[in-house]
């Protein structure tokens, strides 16, 4: 086991012990969970945030088309593909397995197993952006320290996803260090998981063609 994902490890097991039925107490798994003001306006809105989510996907897939696999930036892109799709698969798991009613619905934070349409926990896109981003910390922080802000994008996504009642704090918390997790994971393989199996001229990257 990388020493990234076994320092990644133990936060996503306290998130997930924590939200067992034996662990909860008022205020969801970790106390912490309570409704706040409603706040659909201004950089907290809605759209802004699924363009965020949006503009990172096609963004990195298109970077990783045109840049492909064989250069460190290339590399680390599609470490960051390879993060996405980890941690979509893992937290649509978590979501029909624990089934968290949204603060949208309820406002107690204590509602689970209920619906299959209830997917509060955990937060799926906080989890795709903190995948998509932590590759490119991990790889460029040291050499360029201002890549640390790329970190700035999951806390906001965080914030704005309670504050329009898409999720209570916990989730999007679980969605922070899965995310982290899955990300730490991809960067520590030598190679990319979707690259392999996809054409060998991806790999060498459209640039290469002009």
């Amino acid at each position: 086991m990388s020493r990234h994902i076994g320092h990644a490890l133990p936060l996503v097991l306290l998130v997930c012990l924590a939200s067992s039925p034996a662990a909860h107490a008022g205020g969801g798994p970790l106390g912490i969970d309570h409704p706040v003001r409603y706040d659909d306006s201004g950089i907290w809105k809605r759209s802004n945030q699924t363009a965020l989510i949006g503009t990172l996907v096609v963004g990195e897939i298109g970077l990783g088309l045109w840049e492909g696999g064989d250069s460190r930036l290339g590399r680390t892109d599609w470490q960051a593909i390879d993060a996405s799709l980890l941690s979509a698969v893992s937290t649509e798991t978590l979501k029909r397995v624990f089934r968290r009613e949204r603060p949208m619905n309820t406002n107690d934070p204590d509602q689970w197993f209920k619906s299959s349409k209830d997917k509060s926990f955990p937060s799926g896109e906080v989890s795709a952006v903190a995948a998509i981003v932590t590759p490119f910390v991990l790889e460029y922080g040291q050499d360029h320290p201002g890549v640390y802000l790329l970190e700035a994008l999951p806390v906001y996504d965080a914030v704005a996803r309670v504050k329009v009642h898409g999720h209570w704090q916990s989730d999007v918390l679980a969605g922070f260090a899965i995310g982290t997790a899955v990300g730490w994971y991809a960067h520590s393989r030598p190679t990319s998981f979707t690259l392999s199996v996809l054409p060998g001229g991806v790999r060498v990257g459209y640039k290469a063609r002009w």
